[in-house]
């Protein structure tokens, strides 16, 4: 049965007054019209719906009543029944430790002779397939009470409708996995059909060719062993909240062997502080024009649900662009592993090509976030005018052929909606200050107004490069205290000790709850936040370096005088004696000092 803890206020209440009138006593239709009309005033049209929620939630159980077949008796599971159902440790639920452990081994498996999307990919079968499973259960359980044979039920519950995606059930994971000796041609055979039902997972599923792979028979070994390790486990109960941090696990992992390659993973502690200053609501559009895996959308996604409530999530609309169709791919999966589904991904290059348009103008948003490439070339002016919406896009200037920093803020800018429109992005701390083409941008946009606040990061915190960021926080609309100003705070010893990987840094929770109190309120700290008037940031010749503006107070020791005076003559004492005995010395080998 499949358990739903997040109801509708009106169903729960429903729910507390049937309980509190039945307890775990049958009752039929009319008793329940009868006493939620006269304590919620529900109408008799609104509780037969009211109890179908229940039933399908797991609350509720249906039965027929014994002198009238073609009436039900209903009976109500208590809430304690609920918890022990969901927490029992016989229902296989996997902890986020259980998981990591899974991976770690998947991890020693693959090593780095192949990509870590042969471990992805086995874990998104795994993921679908016993996901589809327990709505198997659900639906034909649904189905028995609806009156159908057993027969008939298992027919219908195996229908698309029923199900987040569309799987032939010679195709589960128990199934995919019986020929261990044919176990490539079975993985392309069933990834070519899934793929065909499922439009939407072509670009994910395309990503592996398992024959090629299994040409060489070392690797076909590596796809036996993840199989067999994969299938220790039901991933049933697996909540999309842990099943995404094992899934953000596998990135960070590898991060430091992908960052060698090109691939860039932002460390996910800067892209929450983002979200937090940022602070996307429901009703709003959230745009990452350089999504790679998408942690930025789905910070936003989870940032919503926390702070509003799990039916806000309806509520926050995400797109994403991507120019590498692997990247893309690995994003997309991300998104389907975390459960979310309302988000909207286009590939191709932004900066030339973006793809969500309103009509003859680049499409508008309440929040642009991103961390794109740093200080990507080939983008100067010649190559920009080649693009879309050029004009639109880029109206305070081009950059110079060696970095894109300023092309891709201003992008973003152009991306957000004048009204509430606001604006993250993590860009290379050289942006801040480099001379040229990037001043005059730069001077540009501090004279329209529109920077709110700079965060210099510390360094060590990116897998790609030791060297400290620059998160840029821009508004279209800044409140009327913060016109003409500027917040700058210097976080470069806000970080704590990786824990995993020696030479970096990380931002910890405590860093993360500072930098954002102070970020919100433009509270000024000696040594850690200045609010800088644009005079000012003028007469530096528009240059932001931070610590132009603000420099740590590194903490100092405090001297106890009395105590090293006392010292300091003891050690002066001590050479006076040293020289007296040295003297001594001299004096008996017949040496007369002397210039």
């Amino acid at each position: 049965m499949s358990f739903n803890n997040s109801l509708p206020i009106w169903v729960e209440k429903g729910y507390s007054t049937l309980w509190d009138q039945y307890k775990n006593e049958g009752f039929r239709l009319d008793d329940a019209v009868k006493i939620l009309g006269e304590v919620e005033h529900d109408t008799p049209e609104k509780v037969p719906v009211l109890l179908s929620r229940l039933r399908k939630a797991g609350r509720l159980t249906v039965t027929s009543d014994a002198m009238d077949a073609r009436k039900k008796i209903y009976q109500l599971i208590s809430k304690d029944s609920l918890v022990t159902e969901i927490f029992d440790i016989n229902n296989s639920t996997l902890t986020r430790s259980d998981l990591e452990a899974l991976l770690k081994r998947a991890a020693d498996i693959i090593r780095t002779r192949v990509d870590y999307k042969f471990i992805l990919l086995p874990l998104f079968l795994k993921r679908i397939s016993d996901k589809w499973e327990l709505e198997y259960e659900a639906a034909k359980e649904e189905a028995l009470h609806d009156g159908y044979t057993e027969q008939e039920a298992q027919a219908e519950a195996k229908r698309a409708m029923y199900h987040d995606f569309d799987l032939p059930e010679e195709y589960l994971w128990d199934n995919l996995r019986a020929e261990v000796i044919k176990l490539p041609e079975i993985f392309s055979k069933a990834l070519k059909e899934i793929a065909e039902r499922n439009p939407e997972l072509r670009d994910v599923l395309d990503t592996v060719d398992f024959i090629e792979f299994a040409k060489s028979q070392e690797n076909g070994e590596i796809l036996r062993q993840l199989v067999e390790l994969f299938s220790e486990k039901k991933l049933h109960h697996v909540s999309p909240d842990v099943l995404g941090d094992a899934y953000e696990w596998i990135l960070r992992y590898f991060a430091p062997q992908k960052a060698k390659e090109g691939e860039v993973y932002t460390p996910r502690e800067v892209i929450r502080l983002l979200i937090e200053v940022l602070d996307p609501k429901p009703g709003e559009s959230v745009y990452d024009p350089a999504s790679a895996s998408n942690g930025m959308l789905i910070a936003s996604y989870t940032h919503v649900r926390e702070q509003f409530g799990p039916d806000a999530v309806t509520q926050i609309f995400l797109y994403g662009q991507e120019a590498n169709a692997k990247t893309l791919a690995y994003g997309r999966m991300n998104m389907y592993i975390h459960d979310i589904r309302n988000v909207q991904l286009a590939y191709g290059d932004t900066l030339l090509y973006p793809k969500f348009k309103d009509g003859e103008a680049i499409r508008q948003f309440d929040v642009v976030v991103a961390n794109p490439p740093w200080n990507q070339d080939m983008y100067d002016e010649n190559q920009l005018k080649k693009g879309e919406f050029w004009k639109q896009r880029f109206s305070y200037g081009f950059p110079n052929r060696q970095s894109a920093d300023w092309a891709w803020i201003q992008h973003m800018l152009a991306s957000a909606k004048d009204g509430n429109g606001r604006v993250g992005v993590v860009m290379d701390n050289g942006c801040l200050f480099r001379g040229g083409k990037e001043k005059a941008i730069r001077q540009q946009i501090l004279e329209a107004d529109l920077l709110e606040c700079i965060v210099l990061t510390p360094e060590k915190l990116f897998y790609n490069t030791g060297a400290p960021g620059a998160l840029l926080f821009f508004g279209k609309n800044k409140r009327s205290d913060h016109r003409g100003k500027v917040l700058i705070i210097n976080a470069a010893l806000e970080f704590g000790k990786h824990p995993d990987v020696r030479k970096l840094n990380i931002i910890t929770d405590k860093n993360i709850e500072r930098i954002v109190g102070v970020a919100n309120s433009w509270e000024e700290i000696e040594g850690f936040s200045k609010v800088v008037p644009l005079a000012e940031i003028e007469k530096n010749d528009f240059n932001l370096n931070v610590t132009l503006y603000v420099s740590p107070q590194k903490d100092v020791e405090e001297v106890d005088i009395p105590a090293t005076w006392a010292a300091i003559k003891d050690v002066e004492k001590e050479l006076r004696t040293v020289d007296e005995q040295i003297a001594g010395h001299l004096k008996e080998i017949g040496y007369v000092g002397g210039n």
